[in-house]
């Protein structure tokens, strides 16, 4: 397979009601990272997320992929911070991008049970998805992104009011998708999980990119006021 990466965003804008969301943003989405993003509330985290996934259009500029846009969109994921259910059991959930693809269904059904018991669900594969607890639907939602190796994974705040078990749990899966060779670029509110999880730092403020650095040159020696303010836990307005 020809690799859908690098993702590559040319001055980039997106707008709604005549008001600027994001932009312009340039940047080069290269392969074998963990980007986290990180910004104030309202800074454009998640625009930015569902504009390179394809959720949003831009108003102007361009995103492209190093594939066309049919493999790009066939080789990539998104969770969400809310996590979304289909209407099936545990395991349909995970069964169903399997299925979806080509793959038979006893074949789906066996990767999805040995899935099942890596996230600790086995058990309850005949349960609706929708019974899970909290942290139990984040992690199959994971999980149905991963299940197909996913050359790039989006994932906005996926530990947002989640204890701290859950969270270590989808730290693990997220380290391990890492490790093989999914890029993942990742919204969180969180520095404690930044710090445990970054390459590299993605700064937004106002819609713009304030720092793109690596992971310890951002902590250790940030460049703008705003990003040392954010880090001292000031407020960034």
């Amino acid at each position: 397979m020809v690799s859908i990466l690098p993702l590559s965003l040319n001055d980039v804008t997106v707008e709604r009601d005549g008001k600027r969301l994001l932009g312009p943003v340039s940047l080069d989405i290269r392969a074998d990272a963990l980007t986290i993003v990180l910004g104030p509330n309202g800074a454009g985290k998640s625009t930015l997320l569902r504009l390179m996934h394809g959720l949003v259009k831009p108003t102007s500029g361009r995103v492209r992929f190093a594939a066309p846009r049919g493999e790009a969109y066939a080789h990539q994921a998104f969770v969400f911070q809310t996590p979304i259910m289909l209407r099936r059991t545990v395991l349909g959930n995970l069964c169903y991008p399997l299925t979806a693809h080509g793959i038979s269904h006893a074949e789906a059904e066996k990767k999805a049970l040995t899935w099942l018991k890596t996230l600790g669900l086995d058990g309850h594969e005949t349960q609706r998805a929708s019974q899970l607890s909290g942290g139990e639907r984040q992690k199959l939602a994971l999980a149905r992104a991963l299940i197909r190796k996913p050359e790039l994974l989006f994932l906005d705040e996926p530990c947002a009011n989640l204890d701290g078990a859950a969270t270590q749990d989808i730290e693990r899966l997220i380290g391990e998708a890492r490790a093989g060779g999914t890029r993942i670029l990742m919204a969180t509110h969180d520095l404690g999980q930044a710090r445990r999880l970054a390459d590299d730092v993605l700064f937004l403020h106002h819609g713009e990119v304030l720092e793109h650095a690596p992971a310890k040159a951002f902590f250790e020696a940030p460049q703008t006021d705003e990003v040392k303010a954010f880090l001292n836990g000031d407020l960034v307005i």
